[in-house]
């Protein structure tokens, strides 16, 4: 297996063994990591880009809770708002956040939220680490239907706000003309718009448990600095309709979640941590495939939000990121072999806990990722991406990289110029000067592609096709 990701016409600049026992490896390992990480900002994943998106996609999520009159706040999350994904290249994760509903800890006051308000009170006693119930404390004089129709009684007398109702009274919710609902996913609310825009939608609440914030931020650690410690800290949490599987409260209990913050600290990795971030994303999706997500983007983020922590900042750099690679992928292997990793915000918490990680698949990428650990830095070569460019000419590869970037910023414009030029029912002014100039630049743009490929030997192919391709 150590040998299923070479070619015979790969450069010989990458060595076979897992350990540098010379410096002549050492500057192997070096010269490889820096130019892996060339490769990858012709990717799609230089700082620059990075940064285009987070903005893009936060001045989105703006918009659209100032478009609910402070009814809702709307984050984009996951890959998408972390700025690590391409326009198409994976679903778009948005939470909205319910400002009407408060759930509080036990030691925060109920007395300061004003009589509109909802107050739920969290009950952890008898729920796994990171997870609660709520009881309703107060109700509120502006109660949304979602909610007041997921309130269900706990036995006692006391009325419960029920998870698993709450999704489901969401997902009644009509929809946008073009979207197709998909069945439920956990907290989520799977649904496709015009047919290739995916996107999970999960209802969410406030949550005040500076208990469990102030024991993250006394943390002795190497990062992040102490003022990106505390705005993680401002942003507080959310819980979200999901309980602990196999929980017998599962139906009624929801998960502490900190997406704002998790947000705040990758924009707060250095470059190599972040790329490496993105090494591991494509070594999950090309190499271990998982089909339940018994290894998920969440693992390997929290493993490298764990190793940012537990050591210093200028370890990290352009050189050193093929061996953070092996450090982060034998901390993967490990988590496999003991089904445990603490999730970073709440150490407690076990995220292997549920992975439903069956022995057959353990075994497999246990064997998988020792193998990977054995090859030194050609591992990267079992990732098609990277594998590509390596063998491409660098002077096409730079050209199409940049008609990529080019092509993504256009995306990202449209998609909020669409936003701002569109009413309640969600259609567009097609007349508005600057929607049409950045259609006419995408035009040229994609032009520019298809006649460079058909003079390269490719078959012609329509608008729709080149920016769909391009931006994967």
């Amino acid at each position: 297996m150590a040998e299923s990701g070479t070619r015979p016409d790969e450069p010989e600049r990458f060595p076979r063994q897992g350990n540098m026992s010379s410096k002549q490896d050492l500057i192997q390992w070096e010269n490889t990591s820096v130019e892996t990480c060339t490769i990858l900002n012709w990717l799609g994943y230089g700082q620059e880009i990075i940064q285009a998106r987070r903005d893009a996609y936060r001045e989105q999520g703006k918009l659209l809770t100032a478009r609910r009159c402070g009814g809702a706040t709307i984050i984009i999350t996951g890959s998408k708002g972390e700025g690590l994904s391409s326009y198409f290249e994976s679903d778009m994760d948005v939470i909205a956040v319910n400002n009407r509903v408060f759930c509080l800890d036990d030691d925060v006051n109920s007395s300061a939220f004003p009589g509109e308000i909802t107050v739920l009170r969290s009950l952890s006693r008898r729920s796994y680490h990171g997870h609660c119930r709520l009881l309703l404390e107060r109700r509120g004089t502006t109660m949304l239907k979602q909610v007041n129709d997921a309130f269900c009684d706990d036995g006692y007398g006391r009325e419960l706000l029920s998870s698993d109702l709450y999704v489901n009274n969401w997902s009644k919710q009509g929809l946008r003309k073009g979207e197709v609902q998909h069945e439920r996913a956990g907290p989520s609310i799977p649904s496709t718009l015009h047919g290739h825009l995916h996107r999970d939608k999960v209802h969410a609440l406030h949550y005040y448990c500076p208990n469990i914030l102030s024991k993250w931020a006394a943390r002795p650690r190497h990062w992040p600095p102490p003022e990106a410690v505390q705005r993680v800290v401002s942003l507080g949490a959310v819980l979200t309709p999901v309980g602990f599987k196999g929980s017998e409260y599962q139906h009624v209990e929801w998960r502490v979640c900190f997406n704002a913050g998790e947000i705040e600290l990758i924009s707060n990795l250095n470059d190599t941590q972040t790329k490496l971030y993105v090494l591991l994303k494509m070594i999950k999706n090309d190499v271990l495939n998982p089909r339940k997500k018994e290894v998920s983007s969440y693992t390997l983020k929290n493993i490298v939000l764990w190793m940012a922590e537990n050591n210093p900042q200028a370890s990290f750099h352009k050189k050193s990121i093929l061996q953070w690679l092996h450090e982060a992928l034998d901390a993967l292997r490990v988590a496999l072999i003991t089904l445990e990793l603490p999730y970073y915000m709440i150490p407690e918490r076990n995220l292997m806990a549920t992975s439903g990680l069956d022995e057959e698949q353990q075994r497999t990428w246990i064997s998988t990722i020792t193998d990977m650990l054995n090859e030194g830095p050609r591992v990267i070569l079992r990732l098609p991406k990277i594998r590509q460019c390596i063998v491409a000419h660098p002077e096409p590869l730079r050209w199409y990289s940049g008609r990529r970037i080019e092509l993504e910023m256009l995306a990202l414009m449209l998609t909020y110029r669409d936003l701002i030029c569109s009413d309640e029912n969600g259609e567009v002014d097609d007349t508005d000067a600057i929607l049409q100039a950045l259609y006419r630049r995408r035009y040229e743009v994609i032009t520019d592609v298809r006649v460079r490929m058909m003079m390269e030997g490719s078959r012609d192919i329509n608008e729709d096709a080149v920016f769909f391709r391009i931006l994967m």
